[in-house]
């Protein structure tokens, strides 16, 4: 028998991203998502094609460590972490004392903007399950 595995909220929105494939596509996509994993307010939502492009280079950067792990297989999934880097670089976040209890990460947005505060809070999921190694055990 083998023990089943409890992913950690974190963990949950980490690979619900960066499996999202093509149900993250286009701008709409992008929104959708946001909205349903609680990282964006309902309402009106102005996206950008350099928001999706973000989303989709800081998906394809978490995807390749997930599948590969630390060392990239090519140059190619060196230039996409490379890439992904630089998304979370230009990401502002900061730690809460107290973090909310619906939190998924001490690390919280610290932006003005939506989107990029859904993409921080994704980021903060990334920091959460680096920190406890839990990205060692996800799976695409």
């Amino acid at each position: 028998m083998t023990t089943p595995t409890h992913l950690s909220t974190a963990a949950r929105l980490v690979t619900d991203f960066a499996s999202s494939g093509a149900r993250l596509s286009d701008r709409a996509d992008l929104a959708r998502f946001l909205r349903e994993h609680r990282l964006a307010t309902d309402g009106a939502m102005p996206i950008t094609l350099g928001d999706l492009e973000e989303a989709l280079t800081l998906r394809d950067a978490i995807r390749v460590v997930l599948t590969h792990g630390p060392e990239p297989a090519s140059d190619a999934d060196a230039e996409a972490i490379a890439r992904g880097q630089r998304v979370l670089d230009g990401l502002r976040v900061t730690v809460r004392l107290l973090p909310d209890a619906d939190s998924v990460s001490p690390l919280a947005p610290a932006v003005v903007d939506e989107v990029r505060r859904g993409l921080a809070r994704i980021a903060g999921a990334w920091a959460a399950v680096l920190a406890t190694g839990e990205w060692r055990d996800l799976r695409l």
